[in-house]
């Protein structure tokens, strides 16, 4: 069965010249909307297109990749507006549109907007900016240290909420993330914790918090001595600062720091740290 406005493998039926003509079962043939077709393609070659509904209410096919599929979050540009609602360029000549019914504020061309790709009631591609009528709060099926696809959503006192896999909410804590994030921003992250609400705690690393900790322990040492022995940070330093020179959380730095001078490989002075063997 074919699937509008996600990628289909579909065989070619007919040729003429330039013009290609994919079996699209009951749908009759769909034209290969694409002006050159792939070099050397033959009747009974299979081909991997997107498949949609043209302005004329046509269904096309492809081999273009767009910057989203139906089902899926994107962070996408607005290049138009009209009397139907924005436009937003998702890598294909028609540009995608956002009814003004699936706008939270009103579009402003030019500007960035996270939405979702639906197909509406006839069957064309259209964008929500509505997002929570689509992604949900619970989740199931995810084991904690589960690989998942991050799109970041929105920062919040917590930290930054997150698009888990194109469907469920999640949370990455501002005390556990330390590094640059940015809305539409696309990432592998990981489930920390599925909490009894069914809802998921997000980190950005699978490292166990004891790993990080030795980790960053060597890594200090090793930047301690390649800097002739001193480092002016402390466990009193900007977070920001501690994750620009070392890619760790205060948090983390401040346990490994501990363990390093009970160790006695370095000294805590009042403005940075140093090693021992250079006090």
């Amino acid at each position: 069965m074919i699937e509008i406005g996600k990628f289909n493998s579909l065989t070619i039926n007919k040729k003429r010249d330039t013009e290609v003509y994919l079996d699209g079962g009951a749908l009759g043939d769909i034209a290969l909307a694409d002006k050159e077709p792939p070099a050397s393609c033959q009747v009974g070659d299979n081909l991997r297109v997107f498949v949609y509904i043209d302005g004329k209410n046509q269904t096309i096919a492809t081999t273009q990749v767009p910057k989203a599929q139906v089902d899926e979050v994107a962070f996408l540009k607005v290049v138009s507006l009209s009397h139907a609602g924005a436009f937003m360029d998702w890598g294909l000549p028609k540009d995608l549109l956002v009814p003004f019914s699936e706008q939270k504020t009103k579009m402003v061309e030019g500007r960035f907007y996270l939405v979702r790709l639906f197909l509406d009631e006839n069957n064309r591609i259209a964008a929500s900016m509505v997002l929570d009528d689509f992604i949900q709060d619970q989740a199931f099926y995810y084991k904690d240290g589960q690989a998942v696809e991050l799109i970041i959503a929105d920062e919040t006192d917590l930290g930054f909420k997150a698009v888990v896999d194109n469907q469920y909410w999640g949370v990455l804590y501002k005390s556990e993330t330390f590094q640059p994030l940015q809305r539409g921003q696309k990432l592998t992250g990981y489930i920390k914790k599925v909490r009894p609400d069914q809802k998921l705690d997000l980190v950005l690393s699978q490292e166990k918090y004891g790993q990080k900790v030795d980790a960053t322990s060597e890594k200090i040492l090793a930047i301690l001595a390649k800097r002739g022995g001193y480092v002016a940070l402390t466990d009193k330093s900007a977070p920001e600062i501690i994750y620009d020179t070392f890619g760790v959380s205060k948090k983390v730095f401040k346990q490994a720091i501990g363990g390093l001078y009970k160790q006695r490989r370095i000294v805590i002075e009042e403005a940075g740290i140093r090693l021992v063997d250079q006090a």
